[in-house]
């Protein structure tokens, strides 16, 4: 269980996932990516145990939706409700996983609410987190053209 915001690289942290399922099961890890899980029943307070395989995480705010708890999948905000926190995150290692076609938003994950950022010199943008495949009814237009995005951080 880990609060995703309070590192300082979040995705030296992801890797480290990957690296960790990949050493325990002698899959190269250059074959794993991530199957997402949202665990809507629970809080992260409510964890007793770590999963078998990945990691569970917490902390991601969004902007622009919320989660239905109902349907267990993105909807539309309520009005005059900007911020909404993402349920906890169960990020499952998967070898040779194929990427939905459909049914999902690629919600973008960001450090900070400004969505600009750098490259590093590690090559990795200074502000950019990860996508992650969020579960919707609708296209992928409809969350894009509203902004949807994710944050570890809601200030500057």
């Amino acid at each position: 269980m880990f609060w995703i915001s309070g590192f300082f690289f979040p995705q030296a942290f992801i890797t480290g996932t990957l690296q960790n399922f990949a050493r325990k099961y002698k899959i190269a890890v250059d074959l794993l990516s991530f199957d997402y899980v949202i665990k809507d029943d629970l809080s992260y307070k409510d964890v007793t145990a770590k999963p078998e395989d990945g990691v569970y995480v917490y902390g991601i705010y969004m902007e622009g939706c919320k989660w239905d708890y109902e349907k267990h999948m993105l909807a539309e905000s309520d009005p005059k409700k900007l911020f909404t926190e993402l349920p906890l995150l169960h990020l499952v290692p998967v070898a040779s996983r194929k990427k939905p076609e459909t049914g999902i938003y690629e919600f973008p994950v960001y450090k900070v609410l400004s969505r600009l950022g750098t490259l590093s010199t590690t090559g990795h943008s200074t502000n950019f987190v990860r996508w992650v495949e969020l579960p919707s009814d609708q296209p992928q237009d409809k969350w894009i053209k509203a902004g949807v995005a994710g944050f570890l951080a809601l200030r500057y």
